[in-house]
């Protein structure tokens, strides 16, 4: 191979989705050793780590739904809401009754149930009554909360199953169960989106709307599908933040919409659709966790961590505009 060619094609590598993943690496990197310079062994010790691991799952798995949305061309604020109204759903004394006379598990599915309704709504209303994604997802964001208010009485409900909390937290290997949640719903959206057909349509219908409908693709089906996915990995949340808190509260979830959009952003997902990764997403998700877990180690104001992460969101932005004009031009 020629230097030209070599030159090339490591241009072209660097400029994919490797390069962008490898610049996720650095950006975490650097994080970590700011850590461990500011904050010595308290940054470093493995049961911080684990802290930073636990402190991103909820959120990260919220990321992953919200991913295939963004790449399908769409985009959900309401995911944190639903997971609100889920926990409280989940938490009622109806249902609480019901899993102390069966099993558990009656509660995970209760939680996932409400999410995946929630989902399938916003995706009808955008699909088929046409309603801009922005205004549909910005009414259940606020139809979701009101109701997790009425359900809950504007109060908190404590989990009342023992088995529930036991589970939810138990450590395998050393590892919180719920890292270990995040980590198999990270794995399942990967497998989702690059090994089968319904990943390279969220892609495709993200890319192009109107020529993936052309060439025969059930567009607005499959809005529906990516709209309950999200809801999906909302009801998911609500299962892991009551284990985590056991109580339900419909304050619960509370800007968790902007930070899963912040993260899938700067992961590397085009707002525009068409292009995104799983991997990015669990970068985006990290660097933030990270960066909180910096800023608290080193009794920093909160209102200095929301300017950083306001002016990662902004570079990572800017880093979009530029990388697509050049795909655009090269095209």
């Amino acid at each position: 191979m020629a230097p030209t060619e070599r030159r090339f094609s490591a241009k072209s590598l660097l400029s994919g989705s490797v390069g962008r993943n490898l610049g996720l690496v650095l950006a975490l990197l650097a994080l970590f050793v700011v850590g461990a310079i500011t904050a010595g062994d308290r940054f470093t010790n493995i049961d911080n780590i684990l802290v930073i691991l636990r402190l991103a799952s909820i959120i990260g798995v919220i990321s992953i739904g919200m991913t295939f949305v963004i790449i399908g061309g769409g985009i959900d604020l309401s995911v944190g809401s639903v997971m609100g109204l889920a926990s409280v759903v989940a938490t009622l004394s109806a249902v609480q009754a019901a899993a102390e006379n069966s099993t558990w598990l009656v509660m995970v599915f209760v939680a996932l149930a409400v999410g995946l309704a929630a989902g399938f709504i916003n995706g009808i209303v955008i699909a088929y009554g046409k309603v801009v994604a922005f205004m549909a997802t910005l009414a259940m964001l606020v139809a979701a909360r009101g109701l997790a208010e009425i359900l809950a009485n504007r109060q908190t409900q404590v989990v009342r199953i023992p088995e529930y909390i036991e589970f939810m937290n138990l450590d395998l290997i050393g590892i919180d169960m719920l890292i270990w949640i995040f980590i198999l719903v990270a794995v399942g959206g990967w497998i989702l989106l690059n090994r089968t057909t319904f990943g390279r349509r969220t892609i495709a219908i993200g890319g192009n709307r109107e020529a993936a409908r052309l060439a025969g693709l059930a567009v607005r089906r499959h809005t529906i599908y990516l709209y309950a996915l999200a809801g999906l990995t909302a009801g998911i949340a609500a299962v892991m933040i009551l284990g985590r808190t056991t109580a339900g509260t419909s304050t619960h979830g509370t800007l968790y919409e902007l930070d899963a959009i912040a993260a899938v952003v700067v992961g590397g997902t085009l707002l525009a659709g068409g292009r995104g990764t799983i991997t990015g997403t669990v970068f985006g998700v990290l660097i933030f966790a990270t960066l909180t877990n910096v800023f608290t180690q080193n009794n920093l104001s909160t209102s200095v961590q929301a300017v950083a992460k306001g002016v990662i969101i902004v570079i990572a932005v800017l880093l979009q505009q530029r990388f697509s004009g050049q795909g655009s031009r090269t095209q």
